[in-house]
């Protein structure tokens, strides 16, 4: 079989998998987003799911966590979407991009998340953008930017390091304002 056929085979056990899921109520309220290349995903699609991404962080923070939220996208749909959990799991791995990552792997059936772009409502950190390297993904779109601990650029520069042996497109400071404004108020009530 060569390795066309066999990737096409792949793509379309994909999509049966995600038509199933879906007709299931797995992923309720999945945005579709029209199937474009990365680079010709318009700033109204970004800001869309920036937006759902934010609404993810308004429930982590709800719940006591750090309100980021995030979204992963394939084939012009959500297939994974989280809040961060690390206080509510006792786990620091589970920053809300980490369980997206790791959820769109389950869903597209292994480690390497070719064609996926992921949507967070704050700059990864050096752990989740070396995930994000690691899994391959295509795009990493997000709000605000970390001056603590971001990894494209404003502390490290894990994202768009020059001997990374993937490029990942980089889209910053979508709804960066919005975004930013929640972290913000979270870290206003604590003190």
């Amino acid at each position: 079989m060569s390795s066309a056929s066999s990737r096409s085979g792949e793509v379309e056990r994909e999509n049966a998998f995600a038509r199933d899921r879906t007709a299931k109520g797995c992923l309720s309220k999945t945005i579709h987003v029209p199937a474009r290349l990365s680079h010709e995903v318009s700033q109204h699609d970004d800001e869309q799911l920036i937006r759902r991404a934010l609404n993810l962080a308004r429930s982590a923070g709800r719940r006591g966590e750090v309100p980021v939220g995030a979204v992963a996208v394939r084939d012009g749909a959500v297939i994974a979407a989280a809040g961060n959990a690390m206080e509510r799991r006792g786990d620091a791995t589970a920053h809300a991009e980490m369980l997206v990552l790791r959820s769109a792997a389950r869903r597209v059936g292994g480690w390497r998340l070719d064609g996926v772009a992921v949507y967070a409502t704050l700059e990864p950190c050096p752990m989740c953008a070396g995930a994000m390297v690691q899994a391959r993904i295509a795009r990493c779109v997000y709000g605000a930017r970390d001056p603590k601990k971001g990894a494209d650029g404003s502390v490290y520069d894990v994202l768009r390091h020059p001997r990374n042996n993937h490029r990942i497109d980089v889209t910053a400071d979508v709804l960066a304002t919005a975004c930013g404004a929640l972290l913000t108020e979270f870290f206003a009530a604590r003190r």
